[in-house]
């Protein structure tokens, strides 16, 4: 459960940086909102997840899913560009995250 715990803070987090580049540096009400809202659920969820998963682990799955997902989210939404290289190393930490999980005792 811990796992899906971690998961579901590094969905949240896609969001509160999604939520982040929509606010317009905070002059927005609803993103803003967003943003705060998304970054307490995240941050609350990781937090359960810590209690099981290791510090280091939870971590480096956190921020990967939130780097790879937020990466997506600026191709798909915010025309950031893409190339080979880039979805390259975003497949590697992708690659990296699976990998943690694999190698991290239950």
């Amino acid at each position: 459960m811990a796992w899906l715990y971690l998961i579901v803070a590094g969905v949240f987090e896609i969001g509160f940086t999604t939520c982040l580049k929509m606010s317009d540096g905070f002059s927005k009400l609803w993103p803003s909102v967003g943003f705060f809202v998304c970054s307490i659920l995240s941050f609350a969820f990781l937090t359960v997840a810590m209690k099981t998963i290791p510090l280091g682990t939870s971590y480096a799955v956190w921020t990967g899913i939130g780097a790879f997902g937020t990466a997506i989210v600026g191709i798909a939404v915010f025309s950031d560009p893409v190339g080979f290289w880039r979805i390259f190393l975003l497949a590697c930490i992708l690659g990296s995250v699976v990998g943690l999980k694999l190698v991290t005792p239950s």
